[in-house]
């Protein structure tokens, strides 16, 4: 399905494809949905491909990981990208993830004042309708990225957008009462949510931002997939988790922690720094102020 480029559907046709992607039917064997599941994610990516170097949006969890790995299995060209400001924990994660796998990685480890920069930055892009905090915090995770890429002439980005909703990656999926629910309903959110904040930042910096994990085929098995094999153990993502250990990439990365984009790049601590330093008392008023 999924290219963020130059045209996004409308929300409402959104909903309905996401819809139309909704199985009643569930697999019920483990191994069967592990099955599928490894060549479906690896299927998603591959389709995706284009046929020069692109970047990965890199931050050493399981999404952005396994994307990477099932790349460097296809032997294809592609460069991972990181940014973070100090105590970074996606940053260190990703130096040292990239480095046991063999993943070139360029990152950067930005000051305040470069983060302000960039903040301001990903406000503009937005403009009023998309300033928040969290589409700022998470959208300049992807602004600071691209502007490193830039220099490397990269077109194609890939990232792990989808896999929290279609896996079970939040903490309100954990407290759902049906997880699978729970996951339909936030999919057809994702529109306001996040797609038009990276088809903002994608259309300004003419990239194309690949989605595997948003492709028809993938969204339509994970429907399939019961809720108790998606959040096990206090566990989200598990059985992501275990389709990546069954594809090759070890525990020590298929099941790692993560926070999301905005904390574990330390942005949201920018934003709260900048918010305190401009006597503003709450972050979505500093947000605002900017021009």
């Amino acid at each position: 399905m999924w290219y963020i480029e130059e045209d996004l559907i409308p929300e409402e046709e959104w909903k309905k494809e996401i819809s139309a992607l909704k199985q009643n039917v569930s697999i019920n064997d483990k191994k069967e949905i592990l099955d599928f599941l490894k060549k479906e994610l690896t299927y998603s990516i591959e389709k995706l491909l284009p046929k020069e170097k692109f970047g990965v949006l890199f931050s050493g969890g399981v999404d952005s990981t396994l994307i990477a790995f099932i790349c460097k299995k296809l032997n294809k060209d592609f460069i991972c990208y990181c940014v973070g400001l100090e105590g970074s924990e996606d940053l260190i994660a990703a130096k040292k993830t990239a480095k046991a796998l063999g993943f070139s990685l360029k990152y950067k480890q930005l000051t305040l004042d470069e983060a302000e920069k960039i903040i301001k930055k990903t406000v503009k892009i937005l403009g009023k309708k998309l300033n928040n905090v969290v589409n700022v915090g998470v959208g300049a995770v992807e602004v600071a990225c691209f502007e490193i890429a830039k220099k490397d002439e990269i077109k194609y980005f890939f990232g792990g957008l989808g896999s929290e909703e279609i896996f079970g990656g939040y903490l309100r999926h954990e407290n759902s009462k049906d997880i699978n629910k729970e996951c339909f309903s936030g999919l057809k959110k994702m529109w306001q949510r996040d797609l038009l904040r990276d088809f903002a930042i994608a259309k300004y910096y003419n990239f194309k931002f690949a989605a595997p994990f948003l492709e028809k085929e993938l969204i339509r098995l994970s429907f399939k997939i019961p809720s108790k094999y998606k959040i096990k153990n206090n566990i989200k993502k598990y059985i992501l988790r275990e389709a990546a250990l069954g594809l090759g990439l070890k525990k020590k990365f298929s099941f790692r922690k993560k926070k999301a984009a905005q904390y574990g790049s330390n942005f949201d601590k920018a934003i709260q720094k900048l918010a305190k330093k401009n006597n503003f008392k709450y972050k979505k008023d500093y947000l605002y102020s900017i021009k």
